[in-house]
């Protein structure tokens, strides 16, 4: 009996010892801090991609553009912080040409029809002071959804 007793106790020490281990003891945050703007590098050959998705989020600044078709190596997921945009020509758009991003050595620009949707990310800060360091910080405390078509007047 006594032999069991000690088997018991020792493996509960071990299972609460793992389980400390294994759990993240530090506070949590209220919200996450907000996004520096860091320079975006995408590796993506000099062409035309079709365009599935775009996204533009007002914390970092940053354009998604989710893309169709790219070559091996390539990612389908283009980020830049720098995006020129433009409309499909009416040429382009008689012929059903989609929108799609145009990478030219490293210059990408965006060519949209009239009713492409960019989905825009908003950002809701709060500077808050940490309790611990006293230091204040900006933190998103919310993300709101919508959406912007850039070519789309009057509707």
């Amino acid at each position: 009996m006594n032999l069991l007793r000690r088997f018991l106790i020792y493996s509960f020490v071990l299972c609460l010892s793992l389980t400390s281990l294994s759990c993240d003891l530090s506070p949590p945050q209220q919200g996450s801090p907000s996004p520096t703007p860091s320079a975006v590098s995408n590796r993506l050959s000099s062409g035309q991609y079709p365009v599935q998705q775009a996204t533009y989020d007002d914390a970092s600044g940053e354009y998604l553009v989710m893309l169709l078709n790219t070559k091996p190596g390539d990612s389908p997921a283009y980020r830049t912080t720098s995006l020129q945009m433009a409309q499909l020509t009416e040429a382009e758009a008689a012929k059903g040409v989609q929108s799609y991003l145009k990478v030219d050595n490293d210059q990408p620009s965006l060519h949209l029809s009239k009713e492409f949707k960019i989905d825009y990310v908003h950002n809701v800060t709060e500077v808050q002071s940490d309790p611990e360091t006293g230091q204040t910080e900006t933190v998103v405390v919310r993300r709101e959804s919508s959406f912007w078509s850039p070519f789309c007047w009057g509707r």
